[in-house]
């Protein structure tokens, strides 16, 4: 019988990382000397998550679907996508400014990658006083300006700087430019995919003094020179109250905000959700017992669960996530 599913973490040193990670998600990545990313739900190899509770304990993602298909994923999931996972779940730490970047969309991806294209969004955690985020650029390009200013080292004259605080929601299409400034801790969901083309990284060095790779001709393919869109999210935080985020082909997501026992109903959904949890604690209570959750732990509920009762310790924010 499926239940409610936690898994291990796997932590990425990124050059870039911090230790909010650690400070405010009580998550220890030790022996690495910062953690820029962790990959809390995932069916990329070699990163596929491992099964951390219960009597799955010790298995894949992979191996489940194998076995369980449309019970743990739903039904009409697994007629789209297989045996493969179709989304990833992060959070990340930028103690520094990321690269600018840019992801492909399912076209191109698959063209060149046969992989799955990049769209995603945000969730901010913890945001320090001054942070920002890069999305997209404040005046009109095109490719030849923005291979221009690649060229000429002044990519950063044309970008639009958005400030943003913890509760913010932003969405992050493929061929959307974007960066995450430093002092942000944010959730990641996105479409089950790891290729991102690098515009410029600051003139930074690695660890051997060598800069970091850049993209320039694949990142000018994949930009989507259209998007004028800030993608800031407006939603709802009203408290006990399922507020929706976002839905999108790739995903759905909700907000949860929460100081009562909430019934939550999957029947008519065809399949699996995710809770995120970014503050305080909860238990998921469902027909065959409960699991606990908090702050920077993520639960998988199998398609197979029809219904649950969310019970917050005091008071809880989750984000809820499915296929739509």
């Amino acid at each position: 019988m499926l239940y409610p599913l936690k898994f291990k973490t796997v932590y990425k040193d990124k050059i870039w990382g911090g230790d909010k990670i650690r400070r405010i998600l009580n998550k220890d990545f030790s022996p690495l000397p910062n953690c820029g990313e962790t990959w809390e739900i995932s069916g990329i190899e070699p990163s596929c998550s491992v099964v951390s509770n219960g009597f799955l304990a010790g298995n894949t993602l992979n191996e489940l679907i194998e076995v369980y298909m449309g019970d743990l994923v739903g039904e009409k999931v697994f007629d789209v996508f297989g045996e493969e996972f179709p989304l990833l779940i992060k959070f990340i730490d930028a103690k520094e400014d990321l690269s600018i970047q840019v992801h492909p969309n399912d076209k191109m991806a698959r063209q060149k990658h046969h992989a799955n294209g990049k769209t995603e969004m945000w969730y901010i955690v913890d945001a320090d006083p001054d942070a920002r985020l890069n999305i997209g650029f404040h005046i009109p390009v095109n490719r030849q300006t923005v291979q221009k200013h690649m060229l000429n080292n002044s990519l950063e004259t044309i970008l639009r700087y958005i400030p943003i605080e913890t509760g913010d929601a932003v969405f992050i299409p493929a061929g959307c430019v974007h960066a995450i400034g430093k002092g942000v801790l944010l959730a990641e969901i996105q479409q089950s995919s790891d290729i991102t083309y690098r515009l410029y990284d600051y003139n930074r060095k690695d660890e051997q003094g060598n800069f970091r790779q850049l993209h320039i001709d694949d990142a000018l393919d994949a930009i989507n020179y259209q998007d004028t869109e800030n993608h800031l999210i407006t939603y709802s935080k009203q408290i006990n109250t399922t507020s929706s985020i976002i839905s999108n082909p790739c995903f759905a997501t909700n907000y949860l905000h929460i100081n009562k026992p909430t019934e939550k109903m999957y029947i008519h959904i065809d399949s699996f959700v995710i809770y995120i949890c970014v503050s305080g604690k909860a238990r998921i209570v469902y027909d065959k017992g409960e699991e606990s959750m908090q702050a920077g732990e993520c639960v998988l509920m199998p398609a197979a669960i029809e219904s649950a009762v969310i019970v917050p310790n005091t008071e809880c924010a989750l984000l809820e996530t499915y296929i739509p």
